[in-house]
């Protein structure tokens, strides 16, 4: 059930923890430098102006510009009540050159080589690395970053997998029971890394970027049920798809096929003869389901954090799912949001 939050934006309960995100939360992976240059004052601006507008939920990780991200998160929130801050585990930040392509990757990063380890001591090394990189006592939300066959590869995952199922989990599970965190999980681009830990532990949050978006609504038929079943939540991060639900032409972070161009193209072709942008559409199509207890964008400057205040402030019509829906272009059981 959501309520509202002092200020005005709705919260719900995550899963089955006690904690409550605001429904629109502030992603901090892209104004960290991925893929292209973000200025420090369009850094702190973007996470100043989400603060400002009223988000209560942040998320961030190290991997983010290499300790960059979690740097300006503290400086940011530190002082701060009320807010629900979440980061991630699965990498260490050693004292040297990161490799040249990750470099520029992340370009503008903090000079450390992020190298992956979910085992026991890993993991509470990051925890604890994350604590003093922020400034903080207090993390709610610690999530195992990036397992999966697409971010690794069928070898490697299967070895890195195992790490984070057994050590890794332990790790998680012991901070959560003495209570240093409030909730688990991981923080993944594929849902069936999702369904594999479900066998190896009790998990109260996935971060799901880019797998349930007004394009592609997938995990309804595996993923969605067996959280349900488990109490687990679900904080859905790259809402735009790594921009082709917002203007851009990337999807899954590199330039989108021509199959994904045209189903957005219909999408976008639905949204305007009613009048709505695309994106706003995408940023609050995943509040339909009661399992999402939070939207992350991801915004590179104070401009862009007002955009996506603005298009989360639009009111949809019925009309506009129920012609989705009717065009093949949205999952005909897929829940949507109810009219404001």
């Amino acid at each position: 059930m959501a309520s509202a939050n002092h200020s005005g934006f709705k919260t719900r309960a995550l899963g089955n923890t006690a904690l409550q995100l605001s429904e629109l939360g502030l992603g901090c992976a892209a104004m960290a430098g991925n893929h292209r240059p973000v200025t420090e004052e369009d850094n702190r601006g973007a996470i100043e102006e989400g603060l400002q507008q009223g988000l209560t939920f942040v998320d961030t990780a190290p991997f983010y510009g290499f300790g960059r991200s979690e740097h300006y998160v503290g400086d940011a929130i530190r002082g701060r009540e009320g807010l629900v801050l979440s980061t991630k585990a699965g990498r260490l930040l050693k004292p040297e050159p990161a490799p040249a392509p990750v470099q520029a990757e992340w370009p503008g990063s903090f000079p450390f080589n992020p190298v992956y380890d979910y085992t026991y001591d890993g993991v509470m090394r990051s925890y604890e690395d994350s604590l003093q990189r922020i400034g903080t006592s207090k993390i709610d939300i610690l999530l195992l970053h990036d397992i999966g066959v697409m971010q690794h590869g069928e070898a490697l995952n299967k070895t890195l997998f195992a790490d984070a199922m057994s050590g890794g989990y332990k790790a998680l599970d012991e901070l959560r029971s003495a209570g240093e965190i409030s909730a688990i999980g991981l923080g993944v681009n594929e849902k069936e890394v999702c369904i594999e830990a479900m066998k190896h532990g009790h998990w109260d949050a996935f971060l799901l970027a880019g797998r349930y978006t007004l394009h592609e609504q997938s995990p309804m038929e595996d993923l969605f049920p067996e959280c349900e079943k488990a109490g687990t939540g679900i904080i859905l991060g790259g809402p735009f798809n790594s921009g082709i639900l917002a203007g851009g032409d990337t999807w899954n972070y590199a330039k989108a096929p021509s199959a994904v161009v045209e189903k957005v193209t219909s999408i976008r072709r639905v949204c305007d003869a009613h009048e709505i942008p695309i994106a706003a559409a995408a940023l609050q199509f995943p509040l339909g389901s009661a399992l999402v207890a939070s939207v992350i964008p991801g915004p590179r400057s104070r401009e862009e954090m007002k955009q996506i205040a603005e298009w989360f402030s639009i009111d949809i019509p019925p009309s506009l799912w129920s012609d989705l829906k009717s065009e093949g272009l949205l999952d005909a059981a897929a829940p949507v949001p109810q009219a404001r």
